[in-house]
């Protein structure tokens, strides 16, 4: 088991943000990025057995942008 988890953030099409963790089954959404920290470790700790808790998480934050030519 790794010891960290990645998880791909990127904002709603509804507001807030949206998080899903890479080689897990893991999603959660927040309306506010100050809430993040917290959803993430409350849905990891769901997911996962005590003692079987990976320590840290890993943020990266996508951000899709359309320019025009």
């Amino acid at each position: 088991m790794s010891n960290e988890i990645l998880f791909y953030v990127k904002e709603s099409a509804d507001g807030g943000y949206e998080a899903r963790a890479v080689n897990h089954s893991i999603y959660t959404q927040c309306e506010e990025y100050d809430e993040l920290p917290d959803t993430l470790r409350e849905a990891v700790r769901c997911h996962f057995d005590e003692g079987r808790v990976p320590a840290l998480l890993r943020i990266h934050f996508v951000k899709n942008e359309v320019i025009a030519v």
